[in-house]
């Protein structure tokens, strides 16, 4: 196994890498080896961070990150939440995204074995001959490419915005003329169609499935924990949002950030999860905190909302207690099982109270 193929699990040869290696995938979870904790930590910043590089890079031999990324996708399609399996892809595209254009910008020029190039990239999405770089100066790498027009439609999208439609692009040749950066763009999102094809995927059904499944249910019921049932909860948004009617544990946690503390990952992500849920888009949210702590905060729900508006519901109050983040108990607690019932209950009786 190449340090390249833990860095790009979705290419081929990592995936023959795989099912060449002397230990099944079956085994490791069977036995639930590292590989496991981090295929679990893979989709849980996925869902979180937007990203499934780890949070400890150096804790993960190449092992063990490589055969992480087919139990990632086990995991996801156990979590059976179409919304997770769309952020885990757009995920492993970001982290993708990040990495390959670091290593074609890299300015040594070495070619290591943890490096892909241009080519390589190219190559693994049968893309070599539908792209040509335009004439740069010497030395200089070239600003802008030629797509052929069919791959150009099959990984871009008009809503991507009024730049990428066809009618506004220069065409010769059956080429479409694009920048350098747009050619990765491009590519991110050939990543993301190559690590969605084939999920979800029954894993249930089988013996064998069935042990996969039973194995792994610890982590698939945490990862759970965290994609609420948005639906179950019906908030209906009011014009104006009213940080006094937050339930105890997003009001101590506004106060934790108000004091310039750090936040815990979950922490994070219920605060966030929780103002977009309750209608404030990213940028509204450091009216809310303050501008001079609002950056993570919309950095985090910016990965919650999808450009289709939907989103996940903060975790309910089960698991904000065991996250230790249920503190400051009142009698409406004892009452309600998720924080945005919480809120919307205070509002309908601020609204009552108004009459």
């Amino acid at each position: 196994m190449r340090p390249l193929h833990a860095r790009y699990p979705f290419f081929t040869a990592a995936r023959t890498a795989v099912e060449s290696a002397d230990v099944a995938v079956a085994t490791l979870i069977a036995e639930d080896a590292p590989a496991v904790e981090r295929g679990a930590e893979r989709v849980e910043r996925a869902l979180m961070e937007g990203t499934v590089e780890a949070a400890e890079p150096y804790t993960w031999d190449t092992q063990e990150e490589l055969l992480s990324y087919p139990i990632s996708r086990i995991l996801v399609s156990l979590v059976e939440t179409p919304a997770a399996v769309d952020k885990y892809a757009r995920s492993e595209a970001n982290t993708a995204y990040e990495r390959f254009v670091a290593d074609f910008e890299a300015s040594d020029g070495a070619n290591d074995d943890t490096r892909a190039s241009l080519d390589d990239v190219l190559r693994e999405f049968d893309l070599s001959d539908a792209v040509r770089a335009e004439n740069a100066p010497r030395g200089r790498a070239p600003e802008y490419y030629w797509v052929d027009v069919g791959p150009y439609l099959t990984f871009s999208t008009p809503d991507w915005g009024d730049e990428w439609r066809l009618v506004n692009r220069a065409l010769n040749g059956g080429g479409v003329r694009i920048q350098r950066e747009e050619l990765y763009e491009l590519l991110r999102e050939a990543v993301r169609r190559r690590v969605l094809e084939g999920l979800p995927f029954a894993v249930r059904g089988s013996d064998a499935g069935d042990q996969l499944a039973d194995a792994l249910a610890p982590h698939v019921e945490r990862l759970g924990n965290l994609l609420s049932d948005r639906g179950a909860i019906n908030i209906v948004h009011t014009e104006s949002v009213e940080p006094d009617q937050f339930p105890p544990c997003m009001q101590a946690l506004l106060g934790q950030v108000a004091d310039g503390e750090d936040l815990s990952n979950q922490a994070t992500f219920s605060l966030a999860a929780f103002l977009v849920g309750v209608g404030l888009t990213p940028e509204e949210i450091g009216g809310i905190v303050g501008d001079d702590h609002a950056e993570a905060l919309e950095a985090r729900a910016t990965v919650l909302v999808d450009s289709g508006g939907s989103q996940y519901a903060p975790p309910t109050c089960e698991t904000m207690q065991a996250y230790d983040l249920c503190v400051d108990r009142d009698d409406h607690c004892d009452t309600i099982a998720h924080p945005m019932m919480y809120y919307q209950t205070a509002m309908n009786e601020a609204a009552t109270s108004d009459d």
